[in-house]
């Protein structure tokens, strides 16, 4: 099967790297020349349970740069960051054919709409991966996909051909995965969790450990989870999380007392978070339904406080002489 991974960041690179190495002609897109730089001289090292292994790699900065008889994807994995989505698609329009499916692995909400957008509802699925990825070094990954699991699934439901085959496809990859009937319920699930813990460690600075120390904090949480399942019922979708509490716990489990969400470490990096496609999303479902959701309205102004307090802080240092 012809891939593209359109976000070759780490979890690109680990997906992307199990189905190169299982012998299909996958393309890695990324738009650091560092990392493309590495991975087109070397390869891409991935560590699997401690060993590392040097698996060849077709990568790019660009999808202008893939060779016009190479563009015919039948798969699209879009893993960049939920804001960069509409640029990112744009610049892959041209390898979307007539079969080709384009299959969304974000978090968050709203990036299936805005690739139905560019390239047709029909050919876009949606998805979640909890495929772990570690970035140690351009073009060098620790991937953590043992018992991983991938989720995938057609909007209404439906056990489709292609669904069938991604499915089998990754199977055969090295990778867990399974068709989904609800993935819409996999995607708020996931939406909940997300909405529970992420902005809140973005604005208190704290590892999950100290975060989850606060009582406080968890009451925030647990309230903004508690909009965000009032949206989803409201719509009908079919929840597997069925407490808020439920949401605050399932954030932390499995995971070591020193891990940062990663809204948390964009704002160390004085870089946009993903606020608009998770929290954001609640408050813009929650208003077309004229449902009140004030926990996660406050959560949406302060962290883009915080984003716009960076941005000018950048531009202050570089008015600087």
């Amino acid at each position: 099967m012809r891939i593209c991974i359109l976000g070759a960041g780490s979890l690109g690179c680990a997906i992307g790297g199990m189905l190169s190495a299982a012998g299909e002609n996958v393309w890695l897109v990324n738009r650091n020349a560092h990392q493309v730089e590495a991975l087109q001289q070397r390869g891409l090292i991935m560590r699997l349970e401690g060993q590392d292994r040097v698996v060849p790699v077709r990568a790019v900065q660009d999808c202008a740069h893939i060779p016009p008889q190479e563009q015919a994807m039948d798969l699209i994995i879009v893993l960049v960051k939920s804001f960069d989505t509409a640029a990112a698609i744009a610049q892959a329009r041209p390898l979307v054919g007539k079969d080709t499916a384009v299959l969304s692995l974000q978090n968050g909400l709203g990036h299936e709409r805005i690739l139905g957008e560019a390239v047709g509802p029909d050919k876009v699925l949606a998805g979640r991966s909890y495929v772990g990825g570690l970035l140690i070094a351009p073009g060098h990954v620790v991937a953590g996909v043992r018992d991983k699991a991938n989720v995938i699934g057609e909007f209404d439901g439906r056990q489709s051909p292609r669904v069938r085959a991604i499915e089998a496809l990754f199977h055969q990859a090295g990778l867990a995965c399974q068709a989904s009937d609800n993935i819409l319920g996999i995607i708020w699930d996931k939406l909940l969790v997300n909405t529970a813990t992420g902005a809140l460690a973005a604005l208190t600075g704290l590892h999950y450990g100290e975060l989850y120390q606060l009582p406080e904090a968890q009451a925030v949480g647990v309230a903004a989870a508690a909009e965000a399942l009032a949206v989803a019922r409201a719509q009908g979708i079919r929840l597997g999380i069925t407490d808020p509490l439920q949401a605050w716990q399932r954030a932390s489990a499995g995971l070591p007392y020193e891990f940062k969400a990663s809204m948390l470490q964009s704002l160390e990096r004085g870089s946009r978070t993903e606020i608009d496609f998770i929290n954001g999303a609640v408050v813009q479902e929650a208003r077309r339904l004229g449902i009140a959701t004030p926990v996660n309205d406050t959560l949406l102004a302060a962290v883009h406080g915080r984003e716009h307090l960076l941005a000018w802080q950048a531009r202050q240092g570089a008015a600087k002489p």
